[in-house]
């Protein structure tokens, strides 16, 4: 199962660092046509997604989460970390993979 990335230039190049590749936009308009995209790719089980930009294609997103199958959109802070109420990317992590990342 593979990871892809859409945000921010910063936050698509940190997570290429971590060997997951995506695309990185700067509008809502690109990030719909991003996550349409990677959502024909069969081979992409999470989608991962900042949440700035998924605020700006919040029905697709919704959309996609509510469906329950692959790939599972995941939103994720953008570079100005978590909104209030929000979890922590790290937390986002653990609660993913089930292991503490110190």
């Amino acid at each position: 199962m593979k990871f892809w990335c859409i945000g921010d230039e910063n936050t698509v190049r940190g997570f290429r660092l971590a060997g997951v590749a995506g695309d990185a936009v700067g509008s809502p308009e690109e990030a719909r046509q991003a996550l349409e995209r990677a959502v024909m790719q069969r081979d992409f089980g999470v989608i991962l997604v900042t949440e700035p930009l998924a605020d700006g294609i919040r029905s697709q997103v919704d959309a996609l989460q509510a469906r329950r199958r692959p790939p599972l959109v995941v939103e994720i802070p953008g570079p100005d970390g978590p909104r209030p109420g929000r979890r922590s990317l790290r937390e986002l992590a653990q609660e993913a993979v089930g292991i503490s990342i110190k």
